[in-house]
């Protein structure tokens, strides 16, 4: 059998890899993950061991960052959005802290996106989005996902691959149950997974899987890179020390061809 680009490459060289949602955590920041405007009003707040937290000037959306490293997932991400303060959450996200950093800020960009649109007009996006939900999936299809219907009111779409997916629940039972689930690695012991409560706002969820399905790779060192499914990676030119000389990369998968863009 022969051997993969990144087994013949020092644990801590720098390389980039497609697809993503293969790629490992990256670099685990609140503050590049958030990127709120902190210096206009947002809270931030982070202590030594590492937990995080942030809100909006109005008190409405709340972020936080639990780093749990002895645990599977290493922690959680968790975005709740309220009607008013202090009020129970009117949806939430949550991803496991080994969810690639450039997914979740691609989410939370977004999430600024929406919520400067409110403050600035009479909309209230963050919690009346009439994003249909084809806006998430059709960009998976036309870049290679299988896609499975069940009669219980559940369809799933799974990467080319088979190491990842997203399943949506498009007749919900109970709203405990997330209207949406993304995972990156095997099915039964993924690398990260994400939940999407009901009312989250489809925009939301669509911003994820555009950022999920982007061509451009993450950067990554070796040993960042997730040992189980490396096989199915695609290393472009890695850059900085080379321990075995010249070693041969994989390049990057051919562009699909174009899909929706957000």
């Amino acid at each position: 059998m022969l051997s993969h680009p990144l087994e013949n490459l020092d644990p801590a060289q720098s390389v980039k890899v497609l697809p993503r949602h293969l790629a490992g955590p990256g670099l685990v920041d609140p503050r590049v993950v958030w990127d709120f405007p902190f210096e206009e009003g947002w809270p931030f707040a982070q202590t030594e061991a590492g937990t995080a937290t942030a809100f909006s000037p109005c008190l409405r959306l709340h972020t936080t960052f639990d780093p749990q490293p002895d645990k599977p997932g290493r922690g959680t991400w968790t975005l709740n959005a309220h009607r008013a303060p202090f009020t129970p959450p009117a949806w939430r996200i949550t991803f496991d802290a080994t969810t690639p950093a450039e997914i979740l800020h691609g989410v939370h960009n977004e999430l600024l996106d929406l919520y400067l649109e409110d403050t600035s007009g009479d909309q209230e996006k963050l919690f009346q989005d009439a994003t249909p939900p084809h806006e998430v999936y059709t960009p998976l299809l036309t870049h290679g996902w299988s896609h499975q219907i069940r009669t219980d009111g559940i369809q799933t779409f799974l990467t080319p691959e088979g190491l990842g997916g997203v399943r949506h629940r498009y007749a919900m039972r109970s709203s405990s149950e997330p209207a949406w689930r993304a995972w990156g690695g095997y099915p039964s012991e993924p690398h990260w997974s994400a939940r999407f409560s009901v009312g989250t706002p489809t925009t939301l969820v669509a911003a994820f899987t555009a950022s999920l399905i982007s061509t451009e790779p993450l950067q990554r060192t070796v040993q960042d890179v997730p040992t189980q499914t490396r096989r199915a990676l695609y290393v472009a030119t890695p850059t900085g020390k080379q321990q075995h000389g010249t070693t041969p990369v994989a390049p990057p998968p051919p562009a699909p061809a174009a899909g929706h863009t957000r």
